[in-house]
């Protein structure tokens, strides 16, 4: 995305912890910059106290939404309809919905279907639909040592977390689906490869900052880095049997020697 993408953060402050508050926003100006920026909750409950400060310090915009009904969550009602007021406008080119609630999932869906990126940020613990809902899903437990200290505390309980995909699995699949007929593969396509067919794919899942650093750890990926031009990758079992058509020659080259003998 280019950095000045105009990106709508919405934050269903019911739903998430105040401690990721700085480290979403940093990751988000990887994206584009957060215009618009709002947190939905009823501010008169005690458990969104630890909120507030967070607000003052990175000009958040509350909102006030009641529970008139017990058990119902009205915060979300109040997010949806603001996002597509927001849509409407057409002043923005994204939207950034910060929840792990599954309600959010046709909201999802319905921007993107006007054009519009749509990031999404939750827990471990944010069913599939939504995640797969968003052009790229990035949980909250990777961004920062706060946020990471912090994650690990809401989810040690949860019985939900949701399993990462195979590393092995979508990177053989993504190298084998971008490589030329040399086995190599480019390392962005192999990344962009993988973040089309899974939203939430990142190194720091499985505990790389870099794409690169990621693959060159796996045993089953040759890394060829040049100082110039772009990193690629291969399967190691796409390497060229060097030796082994060396061999082949050598033993042809021997029959052949062996006929011509006996014809002589």
């Amino acid at each position: 995305m280019p950095a000045n993408t105009r990106l709508a953060v919405l934050i269903d402050a019911d739903n998430t912890s105040a401690t990721h508050m700085s480290a979403l926003l940093e990751e988000l100006a990887k994206y584009g910059v957060p215009t618009v920026k709002r947190a939905y909750g009823d501010w008169t409950t005690p458990q969104l106290a630890p909120w507030k400060e967070e607000l003052h310090r990175h000009a958040v915009q509350p909102i006030q939404q009641f529970s008139y009904t017990s058990g119902k969550n009205s915060t979300d009602s109040a997010l949806i309809i603001d996002a597509m007021d927001l849509l409407y406008s057409g002043n923005l080119d994204g939207f950034a919905i910060v929840s792990s609630d599954s309600d959010f999932t046709r909201l999802a869906t319905r921007l993107r279907e006007s054009g519009k990126t749509v990031i999404g940020l939750g827990r471990r613990r944010t069913p599939a639909s939504l995640v797969a809902a968003c052009d790229r899903f990035i949980y909250l437990e990777v961004l920062g040592d706060e946020s990471r200290s912090a994650g690990t505390a809401e989810t040690a309980d949860d019985e939900a977390i949701v399993p990462l995909p195979d590393l092995r699995t979508i990177l053989v699949a993504a190298i084998n689906s971008t490589s030329q007929d040399d086995g190599w593969a480019a390392l962005s396509a192999v990344g962009s490869h993988i973040s089309t067919n899974n939203p939430s794919f990142d190194p720091r899942n499985y505990g790389y900052p870099k794409l690169v650093e990621l693959a060159r750890a796996q045993n089953y990926v040759d890394v060829d880095q040049q100082p110039q031009g772009p990193v690629k990758v291969r399967l190691r079992s796409s390497r060229p049997a060097k030796k082994s058509s060396a061999r082949k020659s050598a033993a042809k080259k021997s029959v052949a020697e062996k006929v011509t003998r006996k014809q002589v």
